[in-house]
Formats: structure tokens, C-alpha cells, sequence
């Protein structure tokens, strides 16, 4: 029987983007202040599930310069991370993607190449954007690998732009284009 706590908004083959519902938000905290999510997305600070609710419903009140998704697994329906644009420019048509795989049973299963191949889908096709950039620090190699393994270029290093574990690591910024998106799309199969 499918979780009462999910709204599907865009289905793929193996995970689902589902409007986010306050119903998870101890879940998403306890993502946020797991040891090895923060080293990779830099949580300095611990996150409550109090915190989630108000940045929640504090987007509801303006035009999103962020949009965000749950992760579902499609086979298991489970909820396994967040996914989403975390900086929209819509007078300029960019944006840039975060995602979160908060269930370690999940990682190394390619759902992170399949969440950021329906995520560039949406922001490319509906969201009408022309360029989409993502960050990785140097040592989250799997979100690196991710952006060169579906076409981005990586545009940009920050040399030791964050401290982690004692040292000075660098962060890179890749992009990818609309127009360099229609052409790759078509050979990786999800659909």
C-alpha cells in the first residue's frame, strides 16, 4: 500500500520527486545531522525538525528562488533524500541543484545520477531555464562523478573554499546548458 505521506509530483524509473510534506521533516533532520551528510553538504550547525517546518512555510510566501523535492524510492516506497533547486534566477533563467541521498542503504546504486537527470529534465523543460550549475567539494566524489558522468563541464575551482576534518578542501562548480542538454538527454536512458 503506497505511503499515505507522498505526493508523487514527477515519476521516473527506480525514484519519484514528491512534494515535500511537514509530515517528514524529523526525517529530514536527522539527514541533515547525520556525520557523513553534513561532511559532504557542510551542515555546520544541528538542524531540528522545528527549523525544517519554518523554512517550509516561510517559502510558501514569495516567488521560489528555491524548489525543492523528496526522494522516494520507487520499489522499496520509502523516502530516501531531498532534491531540488536551491538558487533560481528568473530574470536570468539559471539555477543551481542540491541533492541529498540521506539513506546510506541507498548510496553507490546510481539513484543520484537518476535524481539529477530528472531534476535538469524539469528545470530545462518546465521551469524553462537556460543554464543549471551544481557544487561538490573535492573529496564528495560521487556528486562530482554524477555531474561529469551526465555532461556538465565543470566551469569553475574555488581552491580551499571549505574546511573539513582539519583541512582546507576545494570546492568545483559545474554547468550545463539547455541547448548541450537537448543533444546528451537522448543517449541515457531513464525513461
Amino acid at each position: 500500500m503506497p505511503d499515505k505521506n507522498k505526493y508523487p509530483f514527477i515519476e521516473g524509473k527506480n525514484i519519484s520527486f514528491c512534494v515535500p510534506n511537514l509530515e517528514n521533516i524529523k526525517l529530514y533532520a536527522s539527514w541533515d545531522n547525520h556525520p557523513e551528510v553534513r561532511k559532504y553538504s557542510r551542515n555546520l550547525f544541528p538542524v531540528n525538525p522545528e527549523q525544517y517546518k519554518k523554512y517550509l512555510e516561510d517559502g510558501q510566501d514569495r516567488v521560489p528562488r528555491e524548489i525543492g523535492f523528496e526522494v522516494w524510492h520507487n520499489a522499496d516506497d520509502k523516502l530516501i533524500g531531498f532534491i531540488g533547486f536551491n538558487h533560481i534566477n528568473w530574470a536570468d533563467r539559471y539555477g543551481n541543484i542540491g541533492l541529498t541521498i540521506g539513506e546510506p542503504k541507498y548510496w553507490n546504486k546510481n539513484l543520484g545520477f537518476e535524481a539529477t537527470y530528472m531534476i535538469l529534465e524539469y528545470g530545462f523543460n518546465e521551469l524553462n531555464l537556460v543554464k543549471i550549475t551544481g557544487n561538490a567539494y573535492e573529496m564528495n566524489i560521487g556528486s562530482w562523478k554524477i555531474c561529469e558522468k551526465i555532461g556538465m563541464k565543470r566551469e569553475l575551482v574555488l581552491k580551499k573554499q571549505a574546511y573539513v576534518k582539519g583541512k582546507y578542501v576545494d570546492e568545483y562548480q559545474y554547468y550545463i546548458f539547455k541547448v548541450d542538454w537537448d543533444q546528451l538527454r537522448i543517449k541515457i536512458e531513464f525513461k
